[in-house]
C-alpha cells in the first residue's frame, strides 16, 4: 500500500459519471501553475508513537486502513464518479497528482473551479444526484427516502428519478468493508469490539444507529475508527446526502486526561448561550467525550480539500440527545497546520503589537471549543419544522461551521469568566482572527471557508478591528466580545428557527469579498503559504 493520503488506485467499483464525462484526451493548466498549486499543499507524515499498542491493536491497524481505502474509492464515485477513466485520460504526473488531491478536475480550495480542459461546473449535488435532474423535479419525486441521508438518486430505464440505498449502490465494496471489520473485531477488545461488529452490520443496512450508540460509550480504546457515511458537506444542492470517510486514530491518554473536566461543565455552557431560553431548551447528554489523538490515515471526504483538524459526532440528532456527542482533537494534525500555515499568515496579517499573542494552546482551545459548540444550541427547531438541518437545507453547513466558530469563542470567554479555564483571551483572540484568514483561504465552496469569510465581514462592521500603520490587523477586545455575543446569538436564533430565508439574506450581506481582506490574502499569496496540508500515510510510513 503507498499511503499516499488522496486516494488508492485499488478501488474500482464504479456508479457511473452522471454528466462528467472525461474525452480521450484531457490537458489543464500548464505545469509552471500545476506546480503553484501541489506546492498550495504542504506534505506531512502521518505518525504516532505506537510503543502502547499490543501486538493484537497492531495487527488491527493494516486491517483498518483497508475499510479506509474501500470508504476513499466510494467517496470517489459520489464525488465525481469514474475515477480511473479519469485518471487514465491524463498524461501529466502533476495533473494527475492535483486530481488525486482534489478528487475530481475541480479545484475544492478555489471554489470548485475546474483545472481540466472540457470540464464544465461542478454539479451542486456531485455525483449523489443525476446532473441533469432539475429541484422541480426532485421535489415531485413520491419517495420518503429521496431525502436519506444514506440514499443516491439516479435515473432508471425510462429516465425517471428513483431511489437506490447505499447498501445497494455500493454493494461490493460494504460487503467486503464489513468483512474487514469483523476481521478487526476479532483482535479487538471490549468496546471496540463491539463497535466494530455493528458498524459491520451497518453498512449492509444503513442503520447506523446502534453502531453510533455503540461508538459513544467506547472510551477507554487506545485504538479508534471512524468510518462511514457520515458528513453532508459534499452535497450542496440540498445538504442531504452524507459522503463516505474513515479516520483511524490513537488516543493520547495524557493530554485526554487534561480535557475531562469540561465534559461535566456543558449543561452550565448551555445554559449561558447569548439567547433567549427557547433556544438552549436541548439538554447536551451525560456521556459526551472529549479527548485528544494522533491521527495516522485520513480517507475519503475528511481527506479532500481542506483537512479536518478535530471531530464532533455523532450527527444523529436521536443519539445526541440520548448521550450527546463526542469530540475528538486530532493534535498531530493541528500541530502540523499551526506550524505551517498558521504562524506565516499571522506574520503577514496580525500587527507587531499582538503577533506574540499568537501560539499554539490557544489554536488548540480554538479548535476544542469550537467541536464543544457544535453540541450545543438545537438541533431541533423551535416552531416545528423539524430538525435545523432539514429547515436550512443547503445553508444548514455554513451556519452550522459559523455557529461552532463564534460560539466555541464566546464559550472559551465564558470558562475564563468563571475561573475554569486558565487562558488570555487576547491570545484566544488574536489566534482566532489569524485562524479567519488560513480558512478564509478554504475558498467559499468550501462550508468552513464561506463561514469564516461571513464573520470576517461581521466582526468589521461591528469595529472588532481595525488597520494599524503598516496595513496589519489589531484587535479592539472590547468590541471583538461584543461583537462574538451578537454574532452567536443571531446564528443560535437564526437555527432555532429554522430560518431558511433569513440564513439565504445573512450569507448574501455578509458572504463578499471585503477589499481590505482581498490585499491581505494577496499578500499571504506572495509569500508561498500552503493552504492546506496532504500526507505520507499508511503501514509503512508507521513501520507496520
Amino acid at each position: 500500500m503507498n499511503g499516499i493520503a488522496y486516494g488508492t488506485l485499488a478501488i474500482a467499483a464504479l456508479i457511473g459519471l452522471q454528466g462528467c464525462q472525461s474525452p480521450d484526451k484531457r490537458t489543464g493548466i500548464d505545469n509552471d501553475s500545476i506546480m503553484i498549486k501541489l506546492n498550495d499543499f504542504a506534505r506531512v507524515s502521518l505518525t504516532a508513537d505506537l510503543g502502547s499498542l499490543n501486538e493484537n491493536e497492531r495487527q488491527m491497524i493494516p486491517l483498518l486502513i483497508q475499510v479506509a481505502d474501500i470508504m476513499d474509492g466510494i467517496f470517489w464515485q459520489e464525488a465525481y464518479g469514474n475515477k480511473d477513466a479519469l485518471l487514465a485520460s491524463i498524461a501529466d504526473d502533476g495533473l494527475r497528482q492535483l486530481v488525486m488531491i482534489n478528487y475530481g478536475p475541480w479545484e475544492r480550495l478555489n471554489d470548485d473551479r475546474p483545472f481540466i480542459d472540457g470540464t464544465g461546473a461542478k454539479p451542486a449535488g456531485a455525483n449523489f444526484y443525476p446532473a441533469d435532474m432539475s429541484r422541480e423535479e426532485f421535489e415531485q419525486l413520491e419517495d420518503s427516502g429521496k431525502t436519506s441521508l444514506y440514499t443516491l438518486i439516479r435515473r432508471d430505464s425510462a429516465g425517471k428519478l428513483t431511489v437506490v440505498p447505499y447498501h445497494e449502490a455500493f454493494g461490493t465494496e460494504v460487503r467486503k468493508a464489513s468483512e474487514l471489520l469483523l476481521q478487526a473485531a476479532e483482535l479487538a477488545e471490549g468496546g471496540l469490539r463491539t463497535y466494530l461488529r455493528q458498524r459491520a452490520e451497518a453498512f449492509l443496512s444503513d442503520d447506523y444507529y446502534s453502531s453510533d450508540m455503540a461508538w459513544m460509550t467506547m472510551k477507554d480504546n487506545r485504538i479508534d475508527f471512524i468510518t462511514g457515511p457520515i458528513e453532508t458537506y459534499e452535497d450542496k444542492l440540498y445538504g442531504y446526502k452524507a459522503a463516505h470517510e474513515s479516520f483511524v486514530l490513537i488516543k493520547d491518554m495524557e493530554w485526554s486526561r487534561r480535557l475531562e473536566r469540561f465534559v461535566g461543565l456543558l449543561p452550565a455552557l448551555q445554559e449561558s448561550l447569548p439567547v433567549a431560553t427557547p433556544y438552549r431548551k436541548e439538554k447536551p447528554g451525560n456521556s459526551s467525550d472529549l479527548a485528544v489523538y494522533d491521527v495516522i490515515y485520513y480517507a475519503g471526504d475528511c481527506n479532500a480539500g481542506s483537512k479536518t483538524i478535530a471531530i464532533n459526532l455523532p450527527n444523529d440528532e436521536k443519539v445526541q440527545a440520548q448521550l450527546g456527542s463526542r469530540r475528538l482533537q486530532l493534535k498531530n494534525a493541528m500541530q502540523a497546520k499551526f506550524d505551517r500555515i498558521l504562524v506565516p499568515i499571522a506574520g503577514e496579517v496580525i500587527s507587531e503589537e499582538q503577533l506574540a499573542n499568537i501560539n499554539f494552546d490557544a489554536f488548540f482551545t480554538n479548535t476544542m471549543f469550537h467541536e464543544i459548540a457544535h453540541g450545543l444550541g438545537v438541533s431541533i427547531t423551535i416552531n416545528g419544522r423539524g430538525t435545523v438541518r432539514e429547515a436550512l437545507k443547503e445553508h444548514y453547513t455554513i451556519l452550522e461551521e459559523g455557529k461552532a466558530d463564534i460560539v466555541g469563542l464566546y464559550l472559551e470567554s465564558r470558562l475564563q469568566e468563571m475561573g475554569e479555564l486558565d487562558i488570555d483571551m487576547t491570545d484566544e483572540y488574536a489566534t482566532f482572527l489569524a485562524g479567519i484568514f488560513r480558512s478564509i483561504r478554504f475558498g467559499t465552496s468550501s462550508a468552513h471557508g464561506m463561514a469564516n469569510l461571513i464573520r470576517f465581514n461581521y466582526f468589521k462592521e461591528k469595529g472588532a478591528f481595525s488597520l494599524d500603520s503598516e496595513g496589519k490587523y489589531i484587535i479592539d477586545e472590547a468590541k471583538m466580545k461584543e461583537a462574538m455575543i451578537s454574532l452567536s446569538s443571531l446564528i443560535l436564533t437564526l437555527q432555532g428557527d429554522g430560518d431558511y430565508d433569513g440564513a439565504a439574506a445573512f450569507i448574501r450581506q455578509y458572504g463578499f469579498m471585503d477589499p481590505d481582506l482581498a490585499g491581505a490574502l494577496q499578500r499571504i499569496e506572495t509569500r508561498d503559504i500552503p493552504v492546506d496540508i496532504v500526507f505520507d500515510q499508511g503501514p509503512e510510513v508507521l513501520g507496520l
